[in-house]
């Protein structure tokens, strides 16, 4: 499992002109499924995302989570962050979850984070979205579990 994060003022996806998820202050988090990804990745994944210390603290150092500052996550599918690009010019996606795979990953992560630590928006998996951000910083980190 790839997760990208970037640290946003707001955050937002559209799909079919629809707003179906917005944030203000927090995290927009890119999720990219891969084949083996399981139950443990998702757990794994949720509490790094949530830990990790990307918020300023009085002193100006990145000492604080996303949980610490009370933010908001925006979590939004995108299988292209598991593309293989070491070679040729074009990406390769042997190592993507296939559709049904995917979702039901990119569902579990949504629905642990929302059972175990706050309530979050997401895009929809699949579909054609157009995902506006107000970037913070900028301040963006990648993570494979």
């Amino acid at each position: 499992m790839i997760g990208l994060i970037q640290r946003v003022k707001q955050a937002s996806v559209v799909v079919d002109e629809h707003c179906v998820g917005s944030i203000n202050a927090g995290l927009l988090l890119f999720l990219g499924v891969e084949k083996t990804d399981s139950n443990v990745q998702v757990e794994k994944l949720a509490k790094k995302v949530l830990s990790y210390r990307v918020f300023s603290d009085d002193a100006g150092k990145m000492n604080l989570s996303l949980k610490d500052v009370g933010g908001e996550l925006l979590v939004v599918s995108q299988f292209t962050l598991v593309a293989q690009t070491n070679k040729g010019n074009r990406p390769g996606f042997s190592e993507g979850a296939s559709p049904e795979h995917g979702e039901a990953i990119y569902n579990a992560f949504i629905k642990h984070v929302n059972d175990h630590y706050m309530q979050c928006a997401s895009g929809i998996f699949g579909a054609d979205m157009q995902v506006n951000l107000l970037n913070d910083g900028p301040v963006t980190f990648h993570f494979k579990v």
